[in-house]
């Protein structure tokens, strides 16, 4: 299970294939600002032990991928996309989807089932509008369609978000993200501080980029709407969402669901902007459920 880097749509991208090789591939695309580290052992190890190849990944900018380069401004990006017009932005969401298609092609693998939560929900959106013969089944988490119209987040939520540790020392910026993570977390199943820190910790030393996090916010902003490019979806879908998501809303998932014909809505009493180890189990059911459907 050793991190090792690969050549994928023209970047360097670090991964870590759990395998089986000869399992069923499900790749797992880490949300905005995030790496593969976000992603819990009882998650990924509950669905290996469902017969899955399980593959994440850094997303390019973050983690041990490749760093890009250029600070966009995100209000003129905002601008563009209000007027109709293309942003001048670094890259696109297409091009992150792009990257984890890459993977698949580097690995020799021709279909996969594909997760992604967060931002890596608009990903593998993304994946099934413009690769869809290369999808077996999408799973979408806590994600939204980028439509304007929808709730967007509380004021505590996206404040924390978009706010900056008070230094670059370790420790404090340690204390920021569990500070920030305290907000959008799930109520019904809060972390203790030592578990918070310890995950925030393994981030962190995983590495350390905040300059990624602009491109990768002006990638988001880019996209705009993908409700109209979502009707044309036809890959077996699932959304979940938690209906106590302070940061993207439960109707962000709500309208995905409703954007993709046939797709398979999943709303959990209780869940924030994360995934709790305590709903693994369910996780791991809905989602292999859904794949085993989609064979």
């Amino acid at each position: 299970m050793a991190q090792r880097q690969i050549t994928a749509n023209g970047i360097v991208i670090n991964i870590e294939d759990r395998g089986p090789e000869g399992a069923t591939p499900i790749l797992i695309v880490n949300g905005y600002t995030s790496t593969m580290m976000s992603w819990s052992a009882e998650l990924m190890d509950g669905l290996k032990a469902r017969g899955f190849r399980v593959i994440r990944y850094d997303n390019r900018d973050v983690g041990k991928s490749e760093k890009l380069k250029g600070l966009p401004n995100i209000r003129e990006v905002a601008a563009a996309v209000r007027a109709g017009k293309t942003p001048d932005i670094p890259y696109t969401l297409e091009d992150m989807a792009a990257d984890g298609i890459g993977i698949l092609d580097a690995l020799g693998i021709e279909r996969a089932h594909v997760m992604g939560m967060s931002m890596g929900g608009m990903i593998v959106q993304q994946m099934a509008i413009h690769h869809p013969d290369r999808l077996l089944s999408v799973t979408s988490i806590m994600s939204t369609t980028g439509n304007p119209d929808l709730p967007q987040a509380t004021e505590e939520a996206l404040a924390a978000l978009q706010a900056q540790p008070a230094s670059e020392d370790r420790e404090e910026i340690l204390r920021h993200r569990m500070k920030g993570r305290r907000v959008y977390q799930s109520p019904a199943y809060p972390r203790s501080d030592e578990v918070l820190y310890e995950l925030c910790a393994r981030e962190y030393d995983h590495m350390y980029y905040p300059e990624g996090g602009v491109r990768q916010y002006a990638a988001i902003v880019g996209d705009g709407s993908r409700v109209e490019r979502l009707k044309d979806v036809a890959v077996p879908f699932l959304v979940i969402h938690g209906l106590a998501d302070p940061l993207v809303p439960p109707e962000g998932g709500i309208d995905t669901a409703k954007s993709v014909a046939g797709a398979r809505l999943e709303l959990i009493e209780g869940m924030g902007h994360d995934l709790p180890v305590e709903l693994c189990p369910l996780y791991v059911e809905m989602i292999s459920t859904h794949a085993e459907d989609a064979r």
